[in-house]
């Protein structure tokens, strides 16, 4: 499959992608009115921080205890049911003076839901496209949430500026509603790609199977830590530019929207596994001159720079879809992006304590550091791997 005109037509595409839009748009508007209403009450560039991306935290949890529902549980009702949990708890984040420890535990709730709901949409994804059009189609659901970032963070800058924060989290409850429905009428109902009761014991097998292989091993950490990383530097553009958070979150998202166009589509698939590190690198180089608190205009231009780097996870994701049994596809898609999302929450946490003791230039900085450092590394342990492997065929052919 390699055009955006078949893979449209594929049944049952189109509503998952406009579902997943709504939610997308739902979760950037509120992210940035919480992280916005946080920081004004608390005055706290951690807390800030943390309220926006750490639930990502417990998605470590959801990965250890919940993941192997992803091909457990009848993907449609999954989803509908995670979506109305969604919009419920971001009513009650709406909410007057709700305290800062109820807004933590509603996101604790919400991240757990999360953590299953990556892995039973990939999966789906996975099985409505199979393997040959995977790439393809998780790159344009990576170029649409691009778009709507923008369109998120554009409008939920506008409704902070002009209304309240709390708007944006009554327009992004109902956005969650509306995704509910479009899942719940317009998805067929599928069966459990799995069979077997979802359980703890078998997702600790599940997770334990899929990081026993090396290669395996290497492509999870690559999608893992150096984009996590980089997110803690995205973590700190409220409390470094409190006025203008909402510009730097749209150009992140553009830079983010022309790399999965680049790598999706436009990348000779023989070039495509060469440039994963290359991407690694520029996700976190342009951060660095943060450092001398630049001005705005040069700042966004940094931002949208880097972000052009998030296509690196197609490029890897290409690859652990290749490494990976069918039977554990929504399993192992989930399990990459429950270890993303508590990076980028452990990220925030890290760099929102690095901005309470320095600055957020500062820490915006040092993270970018640990990411570049992270990926040199990796690239590192890979060549290795692969003179290993030159060496054992080497060998064998003899």
């Amino acid at each position: 499959m390699r055009s955006y005109r078949q893979l449209f037509r594929t049944p049952e595409f189109t509503p998952l992608f406009l579902a997943s839009s709504a939610t997308v748009v739902a979760q950037t508007i509120s992210g940035l009115a919480l992280g916005v209403l946080v920081f004004r009450a608390t005055d706290s560039p951690l807390l800030s921080a943390l309220s926006m991306f750490g639930p990502s935290l417990t998605q470590v949890l959801g990965a250890t205890f919940l993941l192997s529902g992803a091909d457990r549980l009848p993907p449609r009702s999954t989803l509908t049911g995670i979506s109305l949990a969604f919009a419920a708890g971001t009513a009650v984040l709406a909410l007057p003076a709700l305290p800062v420890r109820c807004v933590f535990a509603v996101l604790v709730g919400q991240g757990l839901a999360a953590s299953l709901g990556g892995g039973v949409r990939w999966g789906l994804v996975n099985e409505i496209l199979s393997k040959d059009g995977y790439l393809l189609g998780r790159s344009v659901f990576n170029m649409m949430s691009g778009v709507m970032q923008i369109i998120g963070f554009a409008t939920g800058g506008v409704l902070v500026a002009v209304l309240s924060p709390r708007t944006g989290l009554l327009l992004a409850a109902a956005l969650y509603t509306v995704a509910a429905a479009v899942i719940r009428l317009c998805l067929s109902s599928r069966p459990p790609r799995a069979t077997g009761r979802p359980s703890a014991s078998a997702t600790w097998r599940a997770n334990a199977l899929l990081w026993s292989s090396p290669p395996r091993r290497q492509v999870y950490l690559a999608l893992w830590i150096p984009n996590g990383l980089v997110v803690g530097c995205e973590s700190l553009y409220v409390s470094y530019a409190p006025d203008s958070a909402g510009t730097l979150f749209a150009c992140a998202a553009l830079g983010m929207l022309t790399g999965d166009v680049l790598v999706g589509r436009l990348l000779p698939p023989r070039l495509r596994p060469r440039l994963g590190f290359p991407l690694l690198l520029l996700l976190a180089v342009p951060y660095l001159p943060f450092l001398l608190h630049p001005a705005l205009p040069l700042a966004a231009a940094a931002v949208t720079l880097a972000s052009v780097g998030f296509g690196a996870s197609l490029v890897q994701q290409e690859r652990l879809v290749a490494l990976t049994p069918d039977e554990l596809s929504g399993h192992a898609l989930g399990l990459h992006s429950a270890g993303m999302l508590t990076m980028q929450g452990v990220a925030a946490a890290l760099a929102g304590s690095l901005a309470q003791l320095t600055s957020p230039a500062r820490a915006m900085t040092m993270m970018a550091v640990g990411s570049a450092g992270v990926t040199l590394l990796l690239m590192g342990a890979a060549r290795r791997e692969g003179l290993r492997t030159v060496s054992r065929e080497t060998g064998s052919g003899r």
